[in-house]
């Protein structure tokens, strides 16, 4: 096999697809270290189950290379067949067996004198020992899904593709599957790709968070410096809340409708113009007793609120600010059951150093508006509007392949290939 520079389980370089006139993806470079997981977060229809389908050999990429634990899988000429790949692919639905059991279809994929043992250590492992006899009909979401993880273990996969696993699942339970399965893919040492467009789940489920936009990597890095330091306003709105004002550089300062501002880095020379985020965070809201915003700090500005959204452990506020130069809303985040209400005074206050870019010049089109700068569907030409809506009606998780059986590992005994649609499966198992 060919050699490759890229170190670490998966290496990505230069990964172009279109569907017809319409570029998808238009030159992904990706780098995952071994025993980790990293998230690939985006908007819908942004190409996110396209790359893991060119990961895992379901496409073709029209260009570029993929490397895998330093194998060359894929490089223009060389297409690797997807069951010599050794990847582990687990999709929204899962897509187990509806006629066989926990046990069978765990280990389905694996030659029938290894599966025993291997079963054995793999129910262990996801908890459902003593499920192994249940079929899928009888067991909870999160229960199926960590069937469907086992499953993808089972092979010792070089990587495991997640593409958007926990999203049918309701919002408690979502969370409970999702820290079961991510410490089973840690404890196993596993490394992983999760897709996903939940911002939330990127942050605090990964190692590593690389924004998909515009067909290409626009960001990737941890959580926190992704969240605290975005490359620029769009990804700074889409990881989070974000409220973005207009300012300009005095000094070691940035002057803004919010007061004077201390940015993270040197801002510049006097007089540029920045983009300033504040996270809705970084607000101080301040009321007293009465409801009486007298008396406040000299920093502090006057504002109402407009609404409150509480969530128990904290509260989301829209303010409106008395001050120029501000967006007609701010979102400011408050612990607890605050006793703010709408239509109250309270007064503002900017905690921290905050992050500021140099001001794009006006035009026709906002690039936080749409897709990091790309026309949107609404704009576009007949044909490449058609061909995003193909690519929105494939995300997330929609394989060609129905039904199929969710790990990419060696062929099982008597042949039986463990990438089929679960009528073929039916027979294959039949044979075995």
């Amino acid at each position: 096999m060919t050699a490759s520079s890229g170190r670490g389980a998966l290496c990505v370089r230069g990964l172009r697809k279109a569907f017809g006139p319409e570029p998808v993806l238009v030159g992904v470079d990706l780098d995952v270290p071994e025993a980790t997981i990293t998230a690939v977060l985006g908007r819908s229809g942004s190409g996110k189950t396209t790359l893991l389908r060119l990961l895992a050999g379901f496409e073709r990429p029209d260009a570029g290379t993929v490397t895998i634990a330093g194998r060359v899988v894929e490089d223009g000429r060389l297409h690797e067949p997807i069951e010599r790949r050794r990847i582990g692919y687990v999709s929204q639905e899962g897509s187990l067996f509806p006629h066989l059991d926990v046990r069978s279809n765990v280990g389905f994929g694996l030659p029938r004198r290894a599966r025993g043992k291997r079963v054995d250590e793999l129910l262990s492992m996801v908890g459902l020992e003593s499920l192994g006899k249940r079929y899928p009909h009888q067991l909870s979401g999160g229960q199926q899904q960590r069937v469907a993880i086992a499953r993808a273990l089972a092979p010792e996969p070089r990587l495991v593709l997640l593409d958007e696993p926990f999203a049918s699942l309701d919002a408690n339970l979502r969370a409970q599957v999702r820290g079961d399965v991510l410490a089973i893919l840690r404890r196993s040492g596993t490394t992983a790709v999760l897709v996903t467009h939940d911002q939330d789940e990127a942050l605090s489920a990964a190692d590593v968070v690389a924004v998909l936009r515009g067909g290409v990597i626009a960001q990737i890095d941890v959580p926190s410096q992704l969240y605290n330091h975005p490359v620029d306003a769009d990804v700074a709105s889409f990881v989070g809340e974000a409220n973005l004002l207009t300012g300009r550089v005095r000094g070691a300062m940035v002057e803004t409708g919010l007061g004077p501002l201390t940015p993270f880095s040197s801002p510049g020379p006097d007089g540029l113009a920045l983009t300033v985020l504040v996270r809705p965070e970084q607000l101080h809201v301040a009321v007293d007793a009465t409801g009486s915003v007298d008396g406040g700090a000299a920093d502090e500005l006057r504002a109402r609120v407009l609404s409150c959204d509480y969530h128990g452990h904290d509260t989301t506020l829209c303010v409106r600010a008395e001050a120029a130069g501000v967006p007609d809303t701010l979102v400011a985040r408050i612990a607890g059951n605050h006793p703010v209400r709408p239509a109250d005074p309270v007064r503002l206050r900017v905690t921290g150093p905050v992050e500021a870019w140099v001001a794009a010049p006006a035009t026709g089109h906002e690039a936080g508006a749409g897709d990091g700068g790309r026309p949107s569907v609404q704009d576009a030409s007949p044909e490449v509007a058609q061909a995003h809506r193909e690519e929105e009606r494939r995300e997330p998780g929609q394989d060609r392949v129905d039904h199929v059986e969710m790990h990419v590992g060696e062929r099982g005994e008597g042949g039986a290939h463990p990438l089929v649609d679960v009528d073929e499966g039916i027979e294959q198992h039949q044979r075995l």
